[in-house]
């Protein structure tokens, strides 16, 4: 790698906290580039690299960012490359950092929606990374709300944080500037946007209008939580971002650009924080103890959906236990841990229902009825290999699932299907496999796709019996 020429003041920072690790320079070394190849970069560092560094060399591009991340994760804090006495860099992985303030929450946000507005392809191709997921849901479990976010000055320059530059972007006459006054309709129209883009994604996947709702961050949104506001409008905006953020993530997901993903959940958790929204902080875990399942991260799924728990405690509406107990059993399904997946599964039905129609329930958790939990359950046991209880409760998902959920029916679909192969009934999990299919042509969803072709692989087996060639031709004739 080209190095900037030697400074002259040795870097006693770094040393001081290569010593606190207990690296060695090769190790340090090591570790570097084993974190540049979890974010696609084929770096080539040793300890002759890490020896010019303390000799006062700057590193160049995004390696200060990931030599601050070696030693967040070692040492269970968070560094910034300044802490280092590095030179601050934009990482192109940036977005994993949960910030110190509502401020620089919004810098590395809007930096986030910008790259990704833009035609910058290499985002929607970062891995995801499991480490990735301790540092965030720590500082959020154990962190307090924001003393203050309101921006009341109109008028006022500001300064951005050391190391985060803001990146100018031209305006035309129509658009709001920063530090125009943010009012309730504003935040009225956010929360109306994301219903719009919840009810596109759920009906035909991710990829119809993703692109849409992060121009719509950009433009729209990130101008007013720059603006001027007072503390409970401020509250209200930073959960409407929060919310719109998640959903950013949620179609990232669902159309397999899952470092992506990871990213948008960990800046919308500091969103919802700003946002004094604990319960949305919640959902927020349980959505990524969700991607975690579908990667087959069954560990860090349980230990994400735990944290939620802990996070809340008893202070949320049953239907919401429900759903964080729920996601907890998908983890342990997923790991093959019978008994601690059907005791989630228990307290998830119990805390159902508990619940009562005239119960107060956040608008973000209404989708979690009867029909998703029975989705759970077939999901569970078809991932514990229990296909009888795993078709019957899917087979009751279907029954009672609104028709406006269609990826979530395809999905549920696929699991009845797999559990009827399981069962050895081969016609009916053809025929529901092949209706699945012509579902999945129909969706930008990549996680549709996926689905189908892990049932296609469950077949393989079978694949010279009748009813699997006539799967295969009908398969064929989608296109």
């Amino acid at each position: 790698m080209t190095e900037r020429p030697a400074q002259r003041t040795p870097n006693r920072q770094l040393a001081a906290l290569i010593a606190e690790a207990g690296f060695s320079n090769a190790g340090l070394a090591r570790r570097v580039d084993q974190l540049g190849l979890e974010h696609g970069l084929d770096l080539r560092y040793d300890k002759t690299s890490v020896t010019r560094w303390l000799r006062g060399q700057q590193p160049r591009g995004t390696t200060p960012a990931l030599i601050a991340e070696v030693f967040t994760r070692r040492l269970g804090r968070r560094l910034t490359a300044q802490d280092l006495g590095l030179d601050a860099c934009a990482p192109v992985y940036a977005g994993l950092e949960f910030a110190a303030t509502p401020e620089e929450a919004i810098d590395i946000v809007g930096g986030l929606w910008r790259k990704d507005s833009g035609s910058h392809a290499e985002l929607r191709k970062i891995a995801f990374t499991p480490a990735g997921l301790v540092v965030p849901s720590r500082d959020w479990l154990i962190g307090r709300a924001d003393d203050r976010v309101g921006r009341g000055d109109p008028g006022a320059t500001r300064v951005p944080p050391q190391g985060r530059p803001v990146v100018p972007r031209q305006r035309s006459q129509t658009e709001r500037g920063p530090g125009q006054k943010v009012t309730g309709g504003d935040i009225a129209a956010l929360r109306s946007v994301g219903e719009l883009f919840r009810a596109l994604d759920d009906a035909y996947g991710g990829g119809h209008a993703r692109q849409a709702l992060v121009r719509y961050l950009e433009h729209e949104a990130e101008p007013m939580l720059r603006g001027a506001y007072g503390e409970q409008i401020g509250r209200r905006l930073f959960a409407a971002a929060a919310d719109l953020t998640r959903l950013a993530g949620w179609t990232s997901y669902d159309i397999g650009a899952h470092g992506l993903a990871q990213r948008y959940f960990v800046q919308a958790l500091r969103l919802a924080q700003a946002a004094g929204d604990r319960a949305y902080g919640a959902y927020v875990l349980v959505t990524m103890s969700r991607q975690a399942v579908y990667l087959g991260h069954g560990r860090e799924a349980v230990q994400l959906a735990r944290v939620a728990q802990q996070g809340v405690g008893s202070a949320v509406p049953p239907v919401v236990q429900s759903l964080l107990h729920s996601v907890e059993a998908r983890g342990h399904a997923v790991l093959g841990e019978v008994r601690a997946s059907t005791a989630a599964l228990v307290r998830a039905e119990r805390a159902l229902e508990t619940a009562r129609p005239g119960d107060e329930v956040p608008h973000w958790a209404r989708f979690f009825d009867e029909a998703q939990l029975a989705d759970e359950f077939g999901h569970s046991h078809r991932d514990l290999q229990q296909y009888r209880a795993a078709a019957q409760h899917a087979e009751r998902s279907l029954q009672l699932r609104a028709p406006a959920y269609a990826r979530s029916r395809l999905f549920c679909r696929v699991v009845l299907a797999s559990a009827r192969l399981g069962l050895g009934e081969l016609d009916q999990a053809c025929q529901l496999g092949a209706e699945a299919a012509g579902q999945a042509a129909e969706m930008r969803s990549v996680r549709a796709v996926e689905y189908v072709r892990d049932f296609e692989r469950r077949l393989e087996p079978y694949r010279d019996a009748a009813p699997v060639r006539g799967y295969r031709d009908k398969v064929a004739a989608l296109g």
